[in-house]
């Protein structure tokens, strides 16, 4: 794959993102995520996933800067991938483990709030958190729903409206990370994570899982075309394009920096 690196261990495997300097989500990256946990998913020798990141990026969300110059049919089938990825990694019937080795806003916390575990790297400068909101992107049910269920509805209903996003310690006393360490230990505290959890029965942790989701499961979203019209609709409105297309340009001129 182009944009994952995917090392198989014994009962388990790593999928680490790789794509640019930051991690930045566009449809190419996300369809080959999609792909890789319908493999992790037929493969009965793969019990576990962990997903991580590079060295102080877990994934910084969106690129906007190429999703910025989709046509409208590019960008529905964009939308289409993004919310199909986060509805079947959500339903991934395995242990997932997200090794989050920094900075995760947006689209990394859309694949963060996945897992059934995060360790994220120590450090102020990392962050976390579905700030959508701050970036003029209409968020849907089914994201709003994944927040609540580790925040809480309370703290997801505030953090949402602010776009705010999370430092380490932050994350850490409402639950959506569960531990923090070190940026250089992440990915080796994930991985005895994820050998603490298959030390159990396949069978009682696939069902376990199943049990500890089932509200969360009941609860996506049935309006899934509905969702989407409104962020089609929502994305091309002019004064949104202004916007955004002002945040594209800023930054455009700090990459070349």
């Amino acid at each position: 794959m182009k944009y994952l690196n995917i090392t198989k261990k014994e009962g388990y495997s790593i999928v680490q993102m790789s794509r640019g300097k930051v991690n930045a989500l566009n449809h190419e990256m996300v369809e080959e995520i999609r792909e890789a946990f319908r493999n992790f998913s037929e493969d009965d020798t793969v019990r576990g996933v962990v997903i991580t990141g590079i060295t102080n990026i877990f994934s910084a969300g969106l690129d906007l800067l190429e999703l910025y110059t989709y046509d409208e049919e590019k960008m529905n089938e964009f939308f289409v991938s993004f919310g199909s990825m986060h509805i079947e990694m959500v339903k991934f019937r395995k242990p997932l483990i997200a090794a989050v080795t920094g900075h995760s806003p947006a689209g990394g916390t859309v694949i963060a709030v996945t897992a059934d575990y995060r360790i994220m790297a120590e450090g102020e400068k990392f962050t976390i958190g579905l700030n959508e909101v701050a970036v003029n992107i209409q968020i849907s049910d089914n994201l709003i729903e994944a927040y609540s269920f580790w925040i809480g509805k309370g703290n997801a209903h505030r953090y949402v409206l602010e776009g705010k996003l999370l430092n380490g310690t932050e994350a850490l006393a409402c639950g959506l990370v569960n531990e923090l360490c070190p940026p250089e230990d992440v990915l080796e505290k994930a991985e005895q994570k994820m050998q603490h959890y298959l030390r159990a029965d396949n069978e009682i942790l696939i069902n376990t899982k199943a049990k500890l989701r089932k509200s969360w499961l009941n609860n996506i979203s049935s309006n899934a075309a509905e969702d989407l019209a409104e962020a089609k609709r929502i994305w091309w409105k002019p004064e949104v394009r202004a916007k955004m297309g002002a945040y594209v340009d800023y930054l455009a001129n700090k990459n070349k920096k």
